[in-house]
C-alpha cells in the first residue's frame, strides 16, 4: 500500500490507490499502461503517486485515503462481480470516488430512463428487462418507424449496440436479455459526440468524438477519432442540467452529448471507469490532480 510522503511546502501526500483490469482482461496488455502513463504524469502535477490494484481482486484497501474505479474495465461483463466488490469495499470502509451509491446506480443504463423521468435532457429510450417483440413495438409507437438503435442495458464500448432500420427485428442474441431501444439521432453522423469532463464539480476539458463514415460508433476501435473541442453553450448547459441532479458528490465525471435537432441530450453519463482523456486537457490533467487534493483534504 502506498505510504504518505512529505511535498516540498509540507502537506502530506494522499494514499491513493486506483482500481485497474484484471491482468486477464483482453486489453489488458494492449491499452492498461498506456493510461496508466497519463495518470501517473496528471497525478505527478499534484505530488501524487498512486498505487493500482486490479478490481477483481481482494487487496487490503480500507487503508488508502481515496481508492478511484477509474480503470476498472470489465465491470460491464460481470455484473454481479462487480456489485459484489462494491459490498465488500463499503463493508470494510473503502473510501470510494465516486460514492459506492453513484457506482450502484451507473453500472446499468437504466439510468438513464430514470434521468429522464427527472426532466434531464436525455435521449429517450424504452428498456425492457427481458427483451422481445413487445419491446419493439412499444419504441415504433413512441419514436416512429425511423432507425432504432438498440443497446444492452450493461454495456460498454458499444458491445452489442445494433441499429435497426425499420422492418427488422431485435437480433436473437438480443431476446430475453435486459435491453434498451433508441431513436438513431442523426447527428451521431453530422456532427459527432461531445465528451464533456468535470472534476470536483468544475468543468476541465472537452473532445468531439467522430465516427468513421457510413458508422454511427464513435469509439477508436470501431475507427471513430476525437479531437479537442469548444463545446457548444447549449452542450454545456445540457451537462450541468444532468449533473446537477445526482445527489451525491462526484469526484469526477463524463457527460457524453449528442444533438437532437432542439439542444442536446445525454447519450451516456460515466461515472464509473470513464477514458478521462488527458492528454487533450489545456492542463494536461492537473485540474484533476487538484480535485483529488482537494477531495482529501
Amino acid at each position: 500500500m502506498a505510504h504518505a510522503a512529505r511535498l516540498p511546502y509540507g502537506a502530506a501526500m494522499p494514499a491513493l490507490c486506483i482500481l485497474s483490469p484484471d491482468p486477464a482482461h483482453p486489453e489488458y496488455a494492449a491499452m492498461w499502461p498506456a493510461q496508466r502513463a497519463i495518470l501517473d504524469a496528471a497525478l505527478a502535477t499534484a505530488g501524487i503517486v498512486p498505487d493500482y490494484a486490479p478490481w477483481t481482486g481482494n487487496a487490503a484497501l480500507a487503508g488508502f485515503d481515496l481508492v478511484l474505479p477509474l480503470l476498472a474495465w470489465g465491470y460491464h461483463d460481470a455484473p454481479a462481480a462487480w456489485l459484489a466488490q462494491i459490498d465488500r469495499w463499503e463493508g470494510v470502509g473503502v473510501r470510494l470516488a465516486n460514492p459506492a451509491a453513484v457506482l450502484r446506480w451507473n453500472h446499468e443504463k437504466t439510468y438513464l430512463p430514470a434521468l429522464e423521468a427527472r426532466g434531464a435532457p436525455v435521449v429517450p429510450s424504452v428498456f425492457a428487462a427481458r427483451a422481445g417483440p413487445g419491446l419493439l413495438e412499444a419504441a415504433r409507437a413512441r419514436f416512429g418507424e425511423g432507425p432504432l438503435v438498440a443497446k444492452p442495458s450493461i454495456s460498454a464500448g458499444a458491445h452489442g449496440v445494433v441499429v435497426l432500420q425499420p422492418g427488422e427485428a431485435l437480433p436473437a442474441g438480443a431476446l430475453g436479455r435486459p435491453m434498451l431501444v433508441q431513436p438513431l439521432l442523426p447527428a451521431i453522423a453530422a456532427e459527432g459526440e461531445y465528451s464533456l469532463f468535470w472534476f470536483g464539480g468544475a468543468f476541465s476539458h472537452a473532445i468531439l468524438k467522430i465516427p468513421r463514415a457510413g458508422d454511427f460508433r464513435v469509439q477508436v476501435q470501431h475507427g471513430g477519432r476525437e479531437i479537442p473541442a469548444t463545446p457548444p453553450a447549449a452542450a454545456m448547459a445540457a451537462a450541468a442540467t444532468v449533473l446537477a441532479l445526482i445527489d451525491e458528490p462526484l469526484l469526477y465525471a463524463r457527460v457524453d452529448l449528442v444533438g437532437d435537432g432542439a439542444g442536446y441530450v445525454l447519450m451516456e453519463l460515466e461515472l464509473i471507469e470513464p477514458q478521462l482523456f488527458l492528454e487533450h486537457a489545456a492542463d494536461g490533467g492537473a485540474a484533476f490532480a487538484r480535485a483529488i487534493r482537494a477531495h482529501t483534504a
